[in-house]
């Protein structure tokens, strides 16, 4: 039996030019928001504190207030 990735959470870890995924899924959450991202959407994310972000605007912020 084939098990879907579809609507299941990926394990990713990030890195300054993409990610490498350590479980399959679909998507990732938000660290801020909440909001599911599709792999192929997912473009903010922070290396130091691996975690990804929805929006350009979510990642400035996150950046700024934790001192990355």
């Amino acid at each position: 039996m084939l098990m879907s990735n579809r609507n299941k959470v990926a394990k990713l870890h990030y890195l300054p030019n993409g990610f490498r995924m350590l479980s399959s899924g679909d998507h990732v959450l938000c660290a801020v928001s909440g909001e599911q991202i599709a792999l192929e959407d997912l473009r903010y994310w922070s290396v130091e504190k691996q975690e990804p972000y929805a929006t350009a605007d979510i990642s400035a912020k996150a950046h700024l207030a934790g001192g990355d």
